[in-house]
């Protein structure tokens, strides 16, 4: 009787800690690199109340979206932590030109400790055919 009330007890445990995780998610569906990934229909939607770091992973540099924060290439992203948020809790949204520049800078944040990663998946190709218009810093 009480190896069936001590493992009754252990899977108590285990359901009630996988619970309090699914609970305590920040309500953010991840994939299986730690980040969201979202469309350019979201993307609008956010960008109409920016509350986050938004950051132009691209390289060659080949214009940027409105907004953007912080210009990093996508291959040397841990290389600039100190130009990164200091609280690894602040939502940053990473994009490139069209996708597999801005898995890579993601899946790098996750990896650095920052929890809140987004990658916006079309990217600037995306928000032009979106009818939105990109801007070009001076050289």
């Amino acid at each position: 009787m009480r190896k069936v009330t001590y493992w009754l007890s252990v899977v108590a445990v285990f359901v009630a800690l996988s619970l309090l995780g699914l609970s305590i998610s920040k309500g953010w569906s991840m994939d299986r690199g730690g980040y969201d990934k979202i469309s350019v229909d979201r993307f609008v939607k956010m960008m109409d109340q920016k509350d986050f770091i938004l950051i132009n992973v691209h390289v060659p540099y080949e214009g940027e979206i409105p907004g953007t924060d912080l210009l990093i290439p996508f291959n040397r992203i841990d290389e600039h932590r100190a130009n990164l948020p200091k609280d690894e809790g602040t939502k940053i949204v990473v994009y490139c030109m069209a996708g597999p520049m801005g898995d890579i800078a993601a899946e790098k944040l996750v990896k650095m400790g920052y929890e809140r990663v987004i990658h916006f998946q079309g990217g600037m190709r995306a928000w032009k055919k979106a009818g939105r218009e990109l801007r070009f810093r001076p050289k």
